[in-house]
């Protein structure tokens, strides 16, 4: 069966895409926003959070970077969140 990114609200992207870099910023992963580095980032309670990678990604802007556990971890935790969002508004 196919997959399909399309969003069922798409008024929901904005806040989807700063949770991700709100969560990589969290993990201590180097990746920038619109082609900047996120601003800002408060990386102190990453290596808490999850694996911090020792990589040196200072020359590199967006994702394609990342190992596919990196990336992965991102999107595990933007759904355990909106799981416990949807579960304290129930």
């Amino acid at each position: 069966m196919a997959r399909s990114n399309r969003k069922v609200v798409p008024e929901s992207r904005q806040m989807l895409d700063q949770m991700k870099y709100e969560i990589a910023a969290e993990f201590g992963l180097n990746v920038g926003y619109g082609g900047r580095r996120l601003a800002g980032a408060d990386t102190e309670f990453g290596s808490e959070l999850g694996e911090v990678s020792d990589h040196s990604y200072g020359q590199y802007k967006g994702w394609g970077h990342l190992t596919s556990r990196e990336n992965g971890s991102v999107g595990g935790e933007i759904t355990k969140r909106l799981i416990r969002q949807a579960e304290q508004h129930l």
